[in-house]
Order: structure tokens, then C-alpha cells, then sequence
């Protein structure tokens, strides 16, 4: 069955998505940092006997790679060799190959295998696994309100160099269909559909654009060069605005553009980026200005379908736009002025009248029909024409009504300012993180209550008394618990209040096959791998029904849980990145683009 998910569709779901951020009752979206451990391509093993070892080379046929860490069920790997995407077939034996001495020492099979590097993250999977590894090794989230959020478009610079020419508005793009029948027709720059295609342009005064016309006929099906800058104050000499429209000089037979918006500062500062720029929020004051302006059915442009001969030589016509537009066919519906040479051949054609309510249109060039004044009274002689206009349809709701529609926002950016250690320590500044993303509806941990917090921690905590020495990030820490060893990966250490920030997760952090909790147990120590630094839980911090509160985080006989439920909300987009660092004194603001 023929079918297509048409663009309007996602335009739907952004704004949907935008609008559910500032309702009554709001779905709560997070924007979340995780992953503070660098990328190593993961290899799954089992059914090993033996022990590997950090600088074994390991070897499947061809394939073959270095050990950068050891864990019970898996191996993370270096050095990807014959090619950095060679793939090691699952069920397969390992071998170790050097060096000489460990050879043979240990065996087992190969099990999933994901490729990275810190220069080449990982492309994240959308599956349930996926979704758990991103909660357990996620370090804070922090809600994402209406005014972080814009729907946005790619972004086209005015610049005659870098954008010579653009795309003209016509509603009737499409690629021929490869079953046959219609032909389709294509943008000046070779697109089949307006989506996609370089239609607008962003001044240098930040005013937003969209192109009318670019010279375009029959004749020049190419188009042409824009030549001026577009803009509400042009400059003498160099086209003229009125009506919301921009029009490069008379003769020129050149570009008319429609003023959309300009942008405010905030959002400039916020959401435009390199790739992509804003469409101004609805309520915005340029926007409504030019929603103000917008006519239904209008018709802003026409164009030479045909050159022809046989009309009135060497003069100014006129011509009604018949259809169904509002007064269609008389001197008060739409009108286009047509230019003729001497052989009656068209040379230029524009509208005199733009009229309204039309939804199609078409200009008869037959005697009668044609006139030589805009009043329409005045009919020309009898002739025989052959050339043909074309009249483009303005979008529904006229120029200028939706931009959201009319530029196709089917993307959000998000903008989320991390200031310094932002919610109290929540976004740590002691370490890094390379994947970023967004929960709908996560839970408080422990309940199923939404999360409506402005920031969530998601690391467990550790309160420690008398540590040695400093732990370091991205270390393994150690306690010897009840039935084995419990495993951490610190993420942040704070030696002044003594607390110790970790995740747990099942793919480096199991003893005999279990992730084992740390316990409130003064005797036992919590061991740095790295540093050595030892240290015990402070097990006179807090208690069931008085916590104690340290740095904004609860601790119950010196352990703190974090506040976010694992595997709670939807996770409904992940990017695995390159390292971002931060530091005490550093501010970020992410920038982070949803397309639907």
C-alpha cells in the first residue's frame, strides 16, 4: 500500500512536544548528563576459564584488539585491529596472542560487541538494555521548562558568497514518482520538496525571510542570483518594503521576500547555533505583527509559464485571476500586470492586486479578458495570444500566518544552562560526560511519584569519615560486604565534607554474578583502586527517621540513594558524545536538537 508520513505530521509532534512544557498540567522533561567513564569498545565474553589481563592481545581469526579493563562478564578493548569496525563473530573463541607469556593463559567466547573510541562514541540502541546502562551510569538531570525550549529551522545566513541563490515558495513540489504518472517538479537548487530546500534567509539584522520569488520562469527555470539584502529599512536604492514584503528594485526582474519574524535577543542567545536558528515563539510581538498581515487565498506572485506572442504590442496589461478567490475575475480580486515586447511576447508579469480566498487560480488570455488599465474598464484589442501565466497560491491561513508550519519546525532545541556545581552539587565539576539526552516523567526514587524537582542526582552516595588520601574520578572503589564485594565507579569526590559520589552497573560492577549494595559498616573499609585511598562510612550520619543532610544530599547511617528511580520515565532521546569537561568556574549552555 502507497502511503507517506507527511511533513505536517512531524510539525504536529514538535509542537506537541513544545506545548507540553508550559501546560496546566505539564509533562516534566529532563534534560540529563551521564557516562563519565571514557569509550572503550565493550566486548560481552563467556564461558571463560582462565584470566585475562590489561595489555593481553586478544585475537578471533583476523580480528584482534587490546585489554584496557577486565571485568567478570566483559572486556573493554583498544587498538581494534584489521579496521576500527571489524567485528568479531558472537560465539566465537578468544584467544590470547601476546604477550608470549600470558598466551593460552585464559579462553571464553564472544558475546555482544560494540565498537568505540573517545574520538567515536558508540551509537546509542534503542532497547531496554540501553535504556537501564543510561540509568546506571547517569550523573544529574535537570528539568526543561517552556522557555528552554524552541521549535527551529536550519539556519541560512545572508551571505552572496556562501548562499548565492534561494529557493523560491511554490506549492507544488515533488519527485516524479518512480510507478509513473505525474512529473514531478524541482526547486532551483535541484530539491524535490519545499522541506529541506534553502527558502529563507536570516539577515544581518536578525530578521527571518522567505522567498517569494527568485526570478524563476519558464524560461530561466535556474532562477537567479539574490543581489540585495533583504530588509524591513532597506537601504536607498536597493529595494523597497511595504506590507510585510520586500522587493528588490524595479527592472532588476529580481527577488521578493516575505518578512516572517525578527529575532529577540534572548532567543539569539539561546537558540541559534551554527546549523540552526529559531522560529520565534507564537505571542512573540514580530510574529504577531506579521500574523497581522497575512491574507487568506492571497496571491503575491506569478510567473511566465509561457513567453508566447499575439498580445498587444510593446505595453503595460491587465489581466483578473479567476478561480474562487474573494471577487474572482473583476477589478477587486486578484489582478497580475503583464509587460509585453513587440511581437505581444510576455516579458514580465506582477501582481497588481493580490486579492484573497483563492485556493486556485488562472490567468485567461483570451480577447476580452485582458484590459488596459487596473480598473479593468478599458479592454485591449482582439488578438490571438499564445503565452501563459502561472499564479502561486499562498499557503493556508495566507504569508506569514504559522511560521512554525510554513518553515517547517520540526525540530526542538532545547537549551539548558549547567551553572557552575548547578542544584547543589547535583552536576558535579570534578569530572566529565559524554552522553546527554532526555527523560519524559522520570520518578522520585523509591515512589512512583514524577519527579518535579528543578535538578535530580543520579549517583548513589557514600558519607566518609578519615579518608587517606584523595579518590579520583572514573576509579573503581571497593567494600567487603555481606556475601562478597561490592564495586563503584566514582564520579565525584568531595574531600572536605567527606562525600563520595559512585555508580553501580552490571556490565563492570558484579561479584559472582550480583551487583552488591555498599553497607552502612564502619569496620569495612571503601578502597580506591587507582589512588589507594581508604576510608570508612560514616555510619553516625543520619538515620532512618532523622536524616542528615550534607550538601543537599539526605544520608541514612552514611549512605544516600539517588533521586531519580532507575529504568523510571521514557527515555525519549539519547546522544552519546565526546568528552565534555567541566570545571568550578565554567558555565555550559547545551544545545541539544530533537527532529521528528
Amino acid at each position: 500500500m502507497a502511503a507517506i508520513i507527511s511533513e505536517k505530521f512531524r510539525i504536529f509532534n514538535a509542537k506537541q512536544f513544545l506545548e507540553s512544557l508550559g501546560e496546566a498540567a505539564p509533562t516534566n522533561m529532563y534534560f540529563f548528563v551521564g557516562r563519565s567513564a571514557k569509550w572503550e569498545a565493550y566486548l560481552e565474553i563467556f564461558g571463560a576459564s582462565g584470566t585475562f589481563a590489561v595489555g593481553d592481545t586478544i585475537a578471533v581469526g583476523a580480528w584482534s584488539a587490546v585489554v584496557a579493563e577486565v571485568h567478570s562478564n566483559s572486556l573493554l578493548l583498544n587498538t581494534i585491529l584489521p579496521t576500527a569496525t571489524s567485528t568479531p563473530a558472537f560465539g566465537s573463541d578468544i584467544n590470547i596472542t601476546a604477550p608470549a607469556g600470558n598466551v593460552a593463559t585464559a579462553v571464553a567466547k564472544t558475546g555482544t560487541y560494540r565498537y568505540a573510541t573517545e574520538e567515536i562514541p558508540p551509537l546509542p540502541l534503542d532497547n531496554q538494555i540501553e535504556k537501564q546502562d543510561v540509568y546506571d551510569e547517569l550523573i544529574a538531570a535537570k528539568r526543561v521548562l517552556s522557555d528552554n525550549a524552541r521549535l527551529v529551522v536550519p539556519r541560512y545566513n545572508w551571505n552572496t558568497q556562501i548562499n548565492p541563490k534561494f529557493d523560491m515558495y511554490r506549492p507544488n513540489y515533488s519527485a516524479t514518482p518512480g510507478g509513473g504518472g505525474s512529473i514531478g517538479t524541482q526547486t532551483a537548487l535541484g530539491s524535490n520538496a519545499l522541506t529541506g530546500s534553502k527558502f529563507y534567509v536570516m539577515n544581518s539584522q536578525y530578521e527571518v525571510f522567505k522567498c517569494l520569488y527568485n526570478g524563476q520562469n519558464t524560461a530561466n527555470s535556474a532562477g537567479q542570483n539574490a543581489t540585495y539584502e533583504p530588509k524591513s529599512t532597506p537601504t536607498a536604492g536597493q529595494g523597497t518594503f511595504a506590507n510585510g514584503v520586500f522587493t528588490e528594485p524595479s527592472g532588476t526582474g529580481g527577488y521578493i521576500w516575505k518578512h516572517m519574524y525578527t529575532l529577540t535577543t534572548g532567543d539569539v542567545i539561546a537558540f541559534l547555533s551554527t546549523d540552526f536558528m529559531p522560529v520565534a515563539a507564537a505571542g512573540e510581538a514580530s510574529r504577531t505583527a506579521v500574523e497581522g498581515l497575512a491574507v487568506d487565498g492571497a496571491i503575491h506572485i506569478a510567473v511566465i509559464k509561457g513567453v508566447g506572442a499575439g498580445l498587444t504590442a510593446s505595453t503595460t496589461l491587465y489581466a483578473p485571476v479567476f478561480g474562487d478567490g474573494a471577487n474572482a475575475g473583476t477589478a477587486t480580486g486578484a489582478i497580475v500586470k503583464i509587460d509585453t515586447d513587440g511581437s505581444g511576447g510576455i516579458t514580465d508579469v506582477s501582481m497588481e492586486a493580490v486579492g484573497s480566498g483563492y485556493t486556485y487560480g488562472s490567468v485567461i488570455l483570451e480577447t476580452g479578458k485582458v484590459f488596459t488599465d487596473a480598473a479593468l474598464t478599458a479592454a485591449a484589442g482582439a488578438f490571438t495570444s499564445t503565452g501563459a501565466i502561472e499564479v502561486i497560491i499562498s499557503p493556508e491561513g495566507g504569508h506569514g500566518s504559522d511560521a512554525d508550519v510554513e518553515l517547517f519546525g520540526k525540530r526542538v532545541m532545547t537549551n539548558v544552562r549547567l551553572t557552575y556545581a548547578e542544584g547543589q552539587g547535583d552536576f558535579p565539576v570534578d569530572n566529565d560526560f559524554r552522553r546527554i539526552g532526555i527523560i519524559q516523567d522520570p520518578f522520585d526514587f523509591g515512589t512512583t511519584t514524577v519527579s518535579t524537582n528543578s535538578t535530580l542526582r543520579g549517583t548513589a552516595v557514600l558519607k566518609v569519615n578519615g579518608a587517606t588520601t584523595d579518590y579520583v574520578a572514573d576509579e573503581v572503589i571497593t567494600q567487603t560486604v555481606t556475601g562478597g564485594i561490592a564495586k563503584g565507579t566514582v564520579v565525584s569526590w568531595d574531600a572536605t565534607n567527606g562525600i563520595l559520589k559512585y555508580y553501580q552497573s552490571p556490565n563492570v560492577h558484579t561479584d559472582s554474578g550480583i551487583v552488591r549494595a555498599f553497607e552502612s559498616n564502619a569496620a569495612n573499609a571503601v578502597v580506591g583502586s587507582t589512588s589507594t585511598a581508604s576510608s570508612t562510612v560514616d555510619t553516625a550520619a543520619g538515620t532512618t527517621g532523622t536524616p542528615s543532610v550534607v550538601q543537599d544530599v539526605s544520608f541514612v547511617e552514611g549512605l544516600a540513594t539517588p533521586e531519580i528511580a532507575s529504568n523510571s520515565g521514557d527515555i525519549v532521546y539519547i546522544e552519546n558524545r565526546r568528552q565534555i569537561t567541566r570545571a568550578a568556574d565554567q558555565i555550559e549552555d547545551i544545545k541539544l536538537v530533537i527532529e521528528f
